[in-house]
């Protein structure tokens, strides 16, 4: 067999190069029976034991889960737990049986086939992504209808890559580390819980392979580049010792940034940076604080409010920023309010169909027209920031006058706060993330009402360069280096200098070592990025001067395309650091 090449998305970082296990959904044939009148009655009664039975399996093992990976964890399946008391679907399912007289493992097959065409339909790529939970809590249902037992991944005696075309949290979450040494599926993306257990579990993946398990056998040796997204069947004798090569090297490395944990991140004259982490879920929280993050830069609060069908309330709210403050104690948690819209539909919210949902309705603008639903987050983090070191962004703030209308917004919030004699702190700081080019030009006028500034440079790139980023026929347009961003970023960072505040990245910039040397040439004071990328970022501030990074910075600034930016700096990257980025 020769060697086959697949691409797919990169879901967890890091090379592995094993035996492919094909983990295969079981066919859970079900046949088309009639029934009589007088058996509807028993067939909804046994409906109503296969909710119980599942309902008890699932509160099991997320307990199991719980106890041996954190409660974070085990809350993947309160979603599960949902379908489970989805009332529509329950009653569709009663309402076919008395109306079709069919048995009911048929009309409840067929109910789920529906609910699963409606949300692949849905344009969203999160809500798409919960397909994965209605299919596992419908084929757990099934399997106790029909008296199945089901293949687990616990049962696995040897290491192995495993190969689905799902993997369902259930899977994921009883996966046994020390046998699943990596594992590629043919559908997910990044949102999806497969790839934030793969991330927290620190196991290489690659998910949106689309013929993974079509072209993989199992048995057949694989390597899968989780950095790259890279999966190689049957490789040559070449692609394996160069593959083993970069293994090798890569552990290396990860010892080098492990020992590095406890270390500050201070510069070889002394400065001091702030290294945070982007989080999306709370089950990322354990991962954040195992890789030594000095906070949270970036709380992506819009995920609380999707794969639901109601608004979370305040109580719910505040429990989830409380929990958070709390696991961060005195440490900077940044929240940043909902940035609803764009890429991220809901349906209670009844946005409108755009032509450009990136620059539309979306965002500060959906909470400033919807104060009701604004204030209810407010208050909520209001409330939790008497529990930690809290802080506000706002985000897409284009000038002064949206940013005023929110904190006008947040003193109604804390003013209702007080009428009820409910406790919140005082030193919530207030800033604002800049990522529309108005923003950064009028960041002096900005730097001026708030106490920090964080620059989301993949919107602030794609609007100023005017690239959509999920566009892959221009997606060559789309350059961090580009003369243009370099500079909106140095006049950010000098504006809210020159005001004494503090400017922070969000975006995908900080997390890229290259880049990193200029940044912090530049000025910028904290670096916020995914949490597997702290240690290697903190070795590359650890190993080099601000004089130094100043002096990149300014000679890069003259420079007149991105790509000679991009080339300078990866010369620099590689001088600097040669044992790991090579020469």
């Amino acid at each position: 067999m020769s060697e086959i090449i697949l691409k797919g998305i990169p879901a967890a970082p890091g090379i592995v190069i094993g035996k492919a296990y094909i983990f295969g959904k079981e066919e859970l044939d079900v046949e088309k029976v009639m029934i009589s009148e007088e058996q509807i009655p028993l067939e909804i009664s046994r409906f109503e034991d296969a909710l119980i039975q599942t309902r008890q399996e699932i509160i099991v093992l997320q307990k199991k889960i719980a106890q041996e990976m954190g409660t974070e964890h085990g809350e993947v399946f309160d979603a599960h737990l949902l379908v489970l008391e989805d009332r529509m679907l329950i009653e569709e399912v009663i309402s076919k049986v008395k109306r079709e007289k069919q048995c009911i493992e048929f009309i409840f097959s067929e109910v789920l086939k529906h609910y699963a065409g409606v949300f692949s339909k849905i344009e969203d790529e999160y809500l798409k992504e919960r397909i994965s939970d209605i299919n596992d809590v419908g084929r757990r249902i099934l399997r106790n209808l029909l008296g199945k037992k089901r293949k687990v991944l616990s049962d696995l005696e040897e290491k192995v890559i495993v190969v689905a075309h799902d993997l369902s949290p259930s899977d994921t979450a009883t996966m046994h580390k020390n046998r699943v040494i990596g594992f590629v599926t043919d559908i997910g993306g990044k949102t999806s819980h497969t790839a934030i257990m793969a991330k927290s579990l620190e196991i290489p993946a690659v998910v949106g392979l689309e013929i993974g398990t079509v072209q993989i056998k199992s048995g057949d040796k694989i390597i899968v580049d989780g950095s790259s997204g890279l999966v190689i069947v049957a490789p040559d004798p070449e692609t394996l010792k160069k593959y083993e090569a970069q293994g090798e090297k890569m552990r290396g490395w990860t010892e080098t940034f492990v020992s590095m944990k406890t270390l500050s991140a201070q510069t070889l004259d002394g400065k001091l940076v702030s290294l945070a982490a982007n989080i999306e879920f709370p089950e990322e929280i354990p991962t954040v604080i195992d890789h030594g993050a000095d906070g949270v830069g970036l709380y992506r609060t819009e995920y609380f409010y999707m794969n639901r069908r109601d608004l979370p309330t305040e109580e719910e709210q505040f429990e989830a920023y409380k929990n958070l403050a709390k696991s961060f104690s005195d440490k900077s948690v940044i929240i940043r309010t909902m940035d609803l819209g764009g890429d991220k539909f809901i349906s209670q919210f009844d946005f409108p169909k755009e032509m450009s949902p990136f620059m539309g309705w979306r965002a500060i603008r959906f909470c400033l027209a919807r104060p009701d639903i604004f204030k209810t987050q407010l208050r909520a983090i209001l409330r939790a920031s008497v529990f930690g070191n809290l802080k506000v962004m706002f985000p897409m703030i284009s000038g002064i006058e949206e940013l005023r209308k929110a904190k006008i917004l947040l003193e109604e919030a804390r003013m209702e706060l007080r009428q009820k004699n409910i406790s919140y702190s005082d030193k919530l700081d207030v800033g604002v993330m800049i990522e529309v080019p108005s923003a950064a030009l009028t960041c002096d006028i900005l730097s001026r009402e708030v106490s920090f500034f964080s620059i989301g440079t993949n919107d602030l790139i794609q609007y100023s360069l005017a690239v959509d980023r999920t566009n892959e026929k221009i997606a060559y347009l789309y350059e961090p280096t580009h003369p243009a961003v370099l500079r909106l970023v140095k006049t950010v960072i000098e504006a809210g200098h020159k005001s004494n505040i503090w400017v922070g990245m969000c975006g995908e910039m900080a997390s890229e070592p290259a880049l990193v040397i200029l940044l912090l040439g530049l000025g910028l004071d904290e670096f916020s990025m995914p949490s597997a990328s702290i240690l290697e970022i903190k070795n590359v501030i650890r190993n080099i001067s601000c004089a130094q990074a100043k002096e990149i910075a300014d000679e890069a600034l003259t420079l007149t395309t991105g790509i000679e930016v991009e080339n300078f700096l990866s010369r620099k990257l590689k001088e600097l650091l040669p044992a790991i980025y090579g020469i």
